[in-house]
């Protein structure tokens, strides 16, 4: 039977460990593929199972996935990433540790079935407000990232996998997530091409297999589209201008930045107009989802707003890059928390308090742990030290809710039941949360000694960042750890 093209472009995500019945029609009527996430994963076993499923269904799907190697993981969403991450990987800024990581990242994603992976984060982390980027990217200078995104993408296809450098044109000088907002990125066509296009020219000569574009605004580039609906962006700057003629991808169509206002049908009628070749769907897709993606798609061709030689053209490059990927029967060695490789990560550790300080808060009398609303990209896998057993050597930990718990309470209540000493006080970016900032002032007003921890993106002065770890994956919490208490610890 003939494949609808449409079908071909899609690629939504999906609830439950199996496949389900309809997704599994879907593929085997020519559907694109899938996109894997956390909660779609009990283990590597079970993972390949699943994968195979999607093969079974339509031998030419691409199984995607979201593992950055750091904060942002799929394969390690129950436990944490037993990688550096993005921003730990740019202090370091050793190229070959960088390859080395990705090519352990891709032993990983061959074996467990998947063929294209959304990683590097190659934007340029400019704004230390940015609350969807900060540590996922390797660094604030363009070519700091340029070379290290190169390195990743070499590391990871050279093992195998398909790379997707994200998010162009660039998503580190917002302070906004387009999860819940649309950003504004107000720069001229200059500035754009010497600082947030640096990496993806860097990418592309590096052989990036396929580019994902972001929901931003650039009002001076063009002001009435998003980057994702944006033909002056995706013809003209990525494809004409640096020649990039690999996959284009969508970010998820499920995000406000792309359908708060539209709807997704029409988000995903604009995208492909735009000149986007696989439309990233969601995360917990339906059926009836996608059937009313592929309706609008329809209208849009019979009303002449969309081309169908625009549609098949995207349908084939989707084939035609599912057909060049391939998946391991060969299983990955699981990463160990080895010495060499904490005491790697542990180089990457800046603190900004003596050696007095430091050594009172191997004793410490409480831990404070600071959650925010988990950013959506991130979501609820353990970070830090807290992914740990008994990190703090049974010192109590209380966690404080950012976004619900008061913090002159909170502060009052831990200065009265802790004992004498320093209060360890432990977060991701403590500069971008006034809660954060309310409780320890509230703390130090107390007289209490206190040792801020940022596990996020520090505030360049590090006024709340004692120690700042630029990464929460499970590894660095070893490595922070390691930092506080020893060699022994």
């Amino acid at each position: 039977m003939t494949v609808p093209p449409a079908s071909a472009t899609l690629l939504p995500g999906f609830e439950g460990t199996t496949l389900p019945d309809w997704l599994a029609r879907r593929l085997r009527a020519g559907l694109g593929g899938v996109c894997i996430f956390g909660p779609n994963i009990e283990d590597a076993a079970q993972l390949r199972r699943l994968t195979d499923q999607v093969r079974e269904a339509n031998p030419l799907a691409i199984v995607a996935i979201d593992e950055e190697g750091g904060d942002v993981t799929r394969l390690h969403y129950a436990t944490g990433s037993p990688y550096p991450g993005n921003a730990v990987l740019g202090r370091l800024d050793d190229t070959a540790v960088t390859a080395r990581v990705a090519a352990a990242v891709a032993a990983e994603l061959r074996a467990s079935g998947c063929t294209l992976d959304f990683a590097p984060s190659i934007d340029v982390n400019s704004n230390p407000l940015n609350p969807a980027i900060g540590v996922r990217s390797f660094g604030a200078d363009e070519q700091l990232v340029a070379r290290h995104g190169a390195a990743w993408i070499t590391g990871l296809q050279g093992a195998g996998v398909a790379a997707c450098a994200k998010h162009f044109p660039g998503h580190g000088d917002v302070d906004a997530d387009s999860h819940v907002a649309l950003p504004v990125l107000d720069i001229d066509r200059e500035t754009l091409l010497a600082r947030e296009l640096v990496p993806f020219v860097a990418a592309i000569e590096a052989g990036v297999a396929s580019i994902m574009t972001s929901h931003i605004m650039l009002p001076q580039i063009d002001p009435l589209h998003p980057a994702t609906m944006s033909r002056v962006v995706i013809e003209g700057l990525l494809r004409q201008q640096l020649g990039f003629d690999g996959l284009i991808v969508s970010d998820a169509l499920d995000m406000a930045g792309a359908s708060a206002e539209i709807g997704i049908p029409e988000a995903a009628v604009r995208a492909l107009a735009a000149g986007v070749d696989l439309l990233c769907i969601g995360t917990a897709n339906t059926d009836e989802q996608l059937r009313d993606i592929e309706r609008a798609i329809a209208d849009a061709v019979a009303g002449e707003r969309l081309a169908a030689s625009r549609v098949e053209q995207a349908a084939a490059r989707v084939r035609m890059f599912a057909s060049r990927t391939g998946v391991s029967d060969t299983a990955a060695s699981p990463e160990t928390f080895d010495d060499a490789a904490i005491a790697e990560a542990v180089r990457a550790i800046s603190t900004s308090v003596g050696a007095p300080e430091l050594d009172e808060a191997r004793t410490p009398a409480a831990v404070l742990r600071l959650d925010a609303v988990a950013n959506i990209d991130v979501g609820s896998a353990p970070w830090g030290p807290f992914s740990l057993d008994d990190p703090w050597r049974r010192t109590p930990v209380t966690r404080m809710d950012l976004a619900h718990d008061d913090p002159t309470t909170v502060a009052r209540t831990l200065d009265a039941d802790a004992s004498p000493g320093t209060i360890i006080v432990v977060g991701k970016g403590n500069h971008r949360h006034p809660a954060a900032i309310a409780v320890i002032d509230a703390l130090r007003a107390a007289g209490r000694q206190v040792l801020t921890i940022d596990m996020g993106w520090p505030s360049d002065d590090r006024a709340y960042a004692d120690v700042a770890t630029f990464g929460a994956s499970r590894l660095m919490g070893a490595a922070l750890i390691r930092h506080i208490f020893g060699p022994d610890a």
